[in-house]
């Protein structure tokens, strides 16, 4: 979500040495990107943990003798880590209690006041500081893969059964942020089964170690074999991955957001989320929704029926996927 606000400050500063400081998840999927010349890491669990660790790394970045700091994160700790580490000028949003450590501390838009999805949320703190005159009109949030990525993508779908003359159809029935954003496992297992019987297809799950539960479930009450890849693999080679596909389904989810980055067409079937704000910014993508009267209700595990997705069947969204394969030629990206 935050890419057009990293690309807007490349474009700002061209010649500027951009970095950013990142956990080590989020700098697997950003490294090698344009618009940063190198990455940070913020480290909780490790060299940063702790108050000691935390003043390491203060010192670590007072040394480096930064000019600015963009605070795209909404936390009070980024703010104090900018402030701790004398960086002289400090850009983030007045919230969470923080105002006073920030040196432009950015009035919080208000609902109305900027595009619904939430990439423009942090494309409007640049435009307030005035980084930038006006809002852009975005189609497509990109990453951009590195050299040996599709490779090094190719040989672990291999190593874990995908056959190079299948259709390969990517599937995430997770989802981080709660129970409450994922369709049923027992649909993804029909609807995966379809779908490997109707077009010969390499049905791959894709998803974090947490997500291995809920992933097993899926296999299990399938009657053929999808392509494991659920907690197997390291966020650094899911683009290349999923680029290797030809299609992905699945929840409101950062893989989501991942496979239409790099290009694919997307099925996504929401909840108690609201696609407006978070679908993935791509040209090629088919939300799923049954409006229910307490949707969107941003809620991680549902406390009644979790109707906004039990309502959601299975043909709707083969249908869905069905003619995304038929628009497509083969392979579809």
């Amino acid at each position: 979500m935050c890419i057009p606000a990293l690309e807007a400050i490349r474009a700002r500063w061209p010649n500027a040495d951009i970095v950013l400081l990142a956990r080590p998840w989020v700098a697997d999927l950003l490294r090698g990107q344009p618009f940063a010349n190198r990455l940070l890491l913020l480290d909780h669990n490790g060299l940063h943990q702790g108050f000691f660790g935390m003043e390491r790394l203060v010192r670590q970045l007072h040394g480096q003798e930064f000019d600015v700091a963009v605070l795209l994160q909404n936390a009070f700790e980024a703010a104090w880590i900018a402030w701790r580490a004398g960086i002289p000028e400090r850009i983030g949003y007045a919230r969470d209690g923080r105002s006073w450590l920030l040196t432009h501390a950015i009035a919080v838009p208000r609902p109305g006041e900027t595009p619904a999805h939430e990439c423009y949320y942090y494309l409007e703190l640049l435009r307030r500081a005035g980084w930038i005159d006006r809002l852009p009109e975005l189609k497509h949030i990109r990453l951009h893969l590195l050299p040996g990525t599709r490779s090094r993508a190719e040989e672990i779908l291999r190593a874990a059964g995908a056959s190079d003359a299948r259709m390969r159809l990517a599937m995430a029935p997770g989802a981080a942020f709660g129970t409450a954003k994922c369709w049923p496992p027992e649909r993804y297992a029909a609807l995966a089964d379809r779908l490997i019987a109707d077009f010969d297809a390499d049905v791959i799950l894709f998803g974090a170690v947490s997500e291995r539960a809920v992933a097993h479930r899926v296999a299990a009450a399938m009657q053929r074999q999808p392509v494991m890849l659920v907690g197997r693999t390291v966020i650094g080679d899911l683009p290349g991955l999923l680029a290797a596909c030809d299609l992905f389904v699945g929840n409101d989810s950062g893989v989501m957001h991942v496979a239409g980055a790099v290009g694919l067409p997307v099925v996504a079937v929401f909840g108690p989320t609201d696609p407006r704000g978070t679908a993935a910014m791509a040209p090629r993508v088919t939300v799923v929704q049954q409006t229910v009267s307490c949707s969107p209700c941003f809620l991680r595990h549902c406390p009644v029926d979790h109707r906004c997705m039990c309502r959601v069947d299975v043909q709707t969204v083969y249908a869905a996927v069905r003619r995304w394969i038929a628009q497509e030629s083969s392979p579809l990206v």
